[in-house]
């Protein structure tokens, strides 16, 4: 990246504080460096230094770090002063680097250019974001490994396993006079299976990242008056929806979001599945259903004193739900889990509650170490889905001989692997990553 314009920005959180960070990048570094603390200071040394305005008059006292290009975050040139606190401070010091040449930084406009640059890939940069982000120790960890290049690493060993693929089948496409059939020695299906089994423990891990960030998406189902709006409110710790004994309350979706440890949970509670006449709750069943295909986790809220009737409820749910089994105040059974990954809850008696979000944490990845996990966003899991659809398919061409079609799902698969780390990249995608970013990073 050529780019004449120098930045700078304050890269401390507003505010009063005993030490206030502002860094410059950019070709001025060097003359405005001279001019504020009146020589360059060595490169990559703490110095003390008075920091000046044009007319040589004193605006505060600190350190000073010069990082030459390339060796420096961004790439360029970067200066960093360091000095008090303080916000009048730090503005004045701000508006006479803007007069001698500088203009102010846009929002992750440092990163950006330490991407631009190759310094950092994109997912390593979206990493700095959601390391700044994290809301727990180990969603900290998995930022940190995708930041460290751990993520980006397993990108790049599938797409250089991907060009491989690719130049064997395509030398057999460019040179079928010779009649080399490159399929039929075995290579390249044991190849795709080996990628196959690499990626989906990739999709694996980045899923748990993905929730660590994200939360998960939970979908409260069952039949009417089992409870699922106490339990949204037991949860919740407020009324968020109509309780009463009538079956049939609640018509609509409800939704809310809550912390567990730090990570947002985000619940729906929905009309009870049942057969009905009336034209309102029919509209909550039908946006019931809809809310069931989005959902990371589907519970499934059963009467205790009536375990089987949910048979119809299961009919509709795609993936393995959790059954929580409720009113065990009325049934007299023992609150937790089960061996069988049945939950006892009374959510009108707070029993069986703690056991619930433990287990809820325990999805989340809350109770694990988080190890091998990286932080991942939707856009990630989107990417990393794509490629395994286009192996899927490429696996399907392989058994039968089609190398051309084979060819071609292996090409889709590579461009998605390499939208993940910014190797195809459309730049509004790159405006709308860098502008969640903070000023100054």
């Amino acid at each position: 990246m050529n780019n004449s314009n120098t930045i700078a920005a304050v890269a401390t959180p507003a505010g009063r504080g005993g030490i206030g960070v502002i860094r410059i990048s950019g070709s001025k570094v060097t003359e405005i460096a001279s001019s504020i603390l009146g020589k360059l200071p060595p490169a990559r040394y703490a110095t003390f230094s008075d920091f000046v305005d044009r007319q040589g008059v004193l605006l505060d006292q600190g350190l000073a770090i010069y990082f030459p290009a390339p060796n420096s975050f961004t790439g360029e040139d970067v200066l960093e002063l360091q000095g008090h606190g303080g916000p009048i401070i730090l503005d004045l010091i701000l508006k006479n680097l803007l007069g001698l040449g500088a203009r102010l930084a846009r929002p992750g406009e440092f990163s950006e250019r330490a991407f631009l640059n190759d310094k950092i890939d994109l997912a390593q940069a979206e990493a700095i974001a959601d390391l700044i982000d994290s809301a727990s120790t180990q969603a900290a960890r998995c930022a940190l490994r995708s930041l460290q290049g751990e993520f980006s690493a397993q990108i790049h060993s599938l797409v250089d396993q991907l060009i491989w693929l690719r130049s064997y089948i395509e030398a057999g496409i460019d040179f079928v006079d010779e009649e080399i059939d490159l399929l039929a020695d075995g290579q390249v299906l044991a190849k795709l299976e080996k990628i196959t089994v690499e990626l989906n423990q990739l999709i694996e891990k980045s899923q748990q990242g993905y929730l660590l960030k994200e939360g998960m998406r939970i979908v409260l189902v069952g039949e009417p008056n089992v409870g699922k709006s106490s339990l949204l409110n037991c949860l919740s710790g407020r009324d968020t929806a109509i309780v009463t004994p009538i079956p049939g309350t609640t018509r609509d979706v409800v939704r809310e979001q809550i912390q567990l440890d730090g990570m947002p949970l985000h619940i729906t509670d929905t009309a009870g599945l049942r057969e009905t006449d009336d034209p309102v709750e029919q509209e909550g069943i039908r946006r019931t259903k809809l809310a069931l295909k989005e959902a990371d986790l589907v519970i499934v809220l059963v009467d205790d004193r009536h375990p089987d009737d949910h048979s119809n409820i299961l009919s509709e749910i795609e993936q393995t739900p959790l059954i929580v089994r409720n009113k065990i105040d009325l049934s007299d059974h023992k609150a937790g889990m089960s061996s069988s990954d049945i939950c006892y809850i009374s959510a009108k008696t707070g029993a069986g509650i703690d056991g619930l979000k433990d287990y809820l944490k325990q999805k989340m990845g809350l109770d694990s170490n988080a190890e091998g996990n990286f932080m991942a966003r939707r856009r990630h899991l989107d990417a990393l889905q794509t490629a395994k659809i286009a192996f899927a398919t490429a696996l399907n061409h392989a058994h039968n001989y089609q190398n051309e079609l084979l060819a071609e799902e292996l090409r889709i698969a590579q461009q998605a692997l390499g939208e993940i780390t910014g190797k195809f990249t459309a730049d509004d995608l790159l405006g709308e990553i860098f502008s969640s970013f903070c000023i100054g990073k």
